[in-house]
């Protein structure tokens, strides 16, 4: 049954992602190359966490230069965003969260912010100051990114590989409101105490995440053996808005399995559906490995971590990491192939709206209709007789 606590739990995280994407993308028509929705941790956040961090070295009477530089240089790393080209509509799946975002870079680009926006603050700050400000907002924004499920290139130049540790959501009400309180009471009132706080509930909030992906992680390998499954590989990732609902894909036999997990006091298994991965060769086989589409969908299966799969019907190659609603596969994003014209170059495609459909789902899942407690397994009922018997 779902509770009034419970239903505004939904109710925050659904409408306030569902807001924002309304307000940002109006429809669903294929442009390349466009910014899907949710591909990065959302700018408010962003500022916030740069503004705390810069806070934590400022004196009280420079506290608002301090929170004003933090911030701006919290969001300066998504200017990479910039990086496009119409000519090749996968170009920013290359460079978005790459070199920006790198550890080493994080000096460079603290300095670029510093030399841009010191004048303002001059009477306030010496550069030195300012640049300390960008220094450690610029810091936390790649991050604070990796705790995100899509992938930064933290390592760059020396690994491409995407580092995501899966333990927030690119947009999470219950992480971002808060710091935000807490970080104007700081500049405000002018008291460090908010500050602490602010970096308290950014850490304790992050460390909760990190334990209920633990929990559903737990779940997820426990449900795949109850189905006498043998995972190839998991990933568990938060939903959308939350750390409650966790999106659940395990591969086995050459399917994706795409479920949910929902992590309150108990935990709950929220089954969803399955779906044929991407097998070029076989599935699309008028695209020989050397033609510009083939490339192309090599590509996108370095950004997706290989999680590919064909819509039926349809020559949209989905990444299935990402939809609206946890356990189904309706992706956010994919390129769409022209098998009459393999030499040109695929299409960028990201859905742009979400229907009554998905929200009510969302809302229902995160209250826990349609999802039951997980099976005992058998160790567990094993040892459950045998401590009867003592």
């Amino acid at each position: 049954m779902q509770t009034a606590g419970t239903a505004s739990l939904a109710d925050l995280v659904v409408d306030v992602r569902f807001i924002r994407c309304h307000n940002e993308f109006t429809d669903t028509r294929t442009i390349g190359p466009p910014y899907p929705p949710s591909k990065t941790m959302d700018p408010v956040s962003q500022a916030i966490v740069g503004s705390t961090a810069a806070q934590t070295v400022s004196s009280r009477r420079k506290i608002v230069a301090f929170s004003l530089l933090g911030a701006a240089a919290g969001m300066a790393p998504d200017l990479d965003i910039l990086i496009r080209s119409d000519a090749d509509p996968l170009l920013f799946l290359k460079y978005h969260r790459q070199f920006t975002h790198s550890l080493v870079f994080i000096p460079f680009g603290a300095l670029l912010v510093a030399m841009v926006l010191h004048w303002p603050f001059r009477r306030t700050l010496r550069f030195r100051e300012s640049w300390l400000a960008c220094l450690l907002g610029y810091a936390t924004h790649g991050l604070l990114d990796a705790c995100t499920s899509y992938g930064t290139q933290l390592f760059w130049p020396f690994s491409d590989h995407r580092v995501s540790w899966n333990v927030v959501s690119v947009i999470d009400p219950i992480f971002t409101l808060p710091v935000l309180f807490f970080v104007l009471l700081a500049g405000v009132r002018k008291r460090r105490a908010f500050t602490v706080a602010a970096v308290a509930w950014t850490v304790g909030y992050l460390l909760l995440g990190l334990a209920q992906q633990e929990r559903a992680s737990v779940a997820a390998e426990r449900s795949a053996r109850e189905q006498g499954h043998e995972p190839a590989r998991l990933s568990v990732k938060p939903a959308f808005g939350n750390i409650v609902l966790w999106k659940v894909i395990y591969e086995h036999e050459g399917y994706y399995h795409v479920n949910a997990v929902r992590t309150l006091r108990d935990v709950r298994w929220c089954p969803g559906t399955r779906i044929e991965e991407l097998d070029v060769a076989r599935q699309l086989p008028e695209l020989h490995p050397s033609t510009q589409q083939a490339r192309d969908i090599e590509r996108f299966r370095w950004f997706s971590k290989d999680y590919l799969a064909l819509r039926a019907g349809d020559d949209l190659i989905m990444d299935i990491r990402y939809s609206t609603v946890p356990n189904e596969v309706e992706p956010l994003w994919g390129v769409r192939i022209d098998r009459s014209a393999p030499d040109t170059r695929v299409e960028w495609w990201a859905r742009r709206d979400t229907d009554a459909r998905q929200r009510a789902q969302m809302r229902a899942l995160l209250a826990g209709e349609g999802c039951a407690p997980l099976p005992r397994s058998q160790d567990a009922r094993a040892a459950s007789g045998a401590n009867r018997l003592k």
